[in-house]
């Protein structure tokens, strides 16, 4: 089942980077920024963590949490969060659980070669807990300017 825009987001708890259970239930009231991303400390992954970065005080100011997921695991997201000032979540889904929840895991093609790996996708989270906007076609260097409009 593909997600679409109005339906309810999937639920999950995952393990953050300081290793604490988060869970989409405890931003019920906030809208949230959920990005995925296939790798910490890649150049694509990092310009898109540091923009949302650079940008999160607007966000915060219009009432969004940011929660970055891949399946690296949380040491490497402690790494990674720790050398750019990360101050969001990123959670470390290394059984692919949420990943296969939202259907971003799935088959990529680079260099004639096809394998399957994180479809970097955002999904915007309304108050609710309904997704009100997925970003498909993510612009890593400008991401915010794709999620507030």
């Amino acid at each position: 089942m593909k997600l679409q825009i109005g339906d309810p987001a999937p639920t999950f708890e995952c393990q953050n980077q300081h290793n604490e259970t988060v869970t989409l239930e405890q931003f019920k009231g906030k809208k949230v920024i959920l990005y995925f991303y296939p790798k910490d400390n890649t150049p694509g992954c990092t310009a898109q963590s540091c923009n949302l970065r650079d940008h999160e005080d607007d966000f915060r100011n219009s009432n969004y949490e940011i929660i970055g997921v891949s399946k690296d695991s949380v040491a490497s997201h402690q790494k990674f969060a720790d050398q750019y000032n990360l101050p969001f979540h990123l959670l470390a889904d290394t059984d692919k659980k949420i990943h296969e929840a939202y259907g971003t895991w799935g088959e990529k093609k680079m260099y004639g070669k096809t394998y399957f790996g994180t479809l970097r996708t955002t999904f915007v989270i309304d108050e609710t807990g309904h997704i009100a906007d997925i970003i498909q076609k993510v612009k890593t260097k400008e991401h915010h300017k794709q999620i507030i409009k």
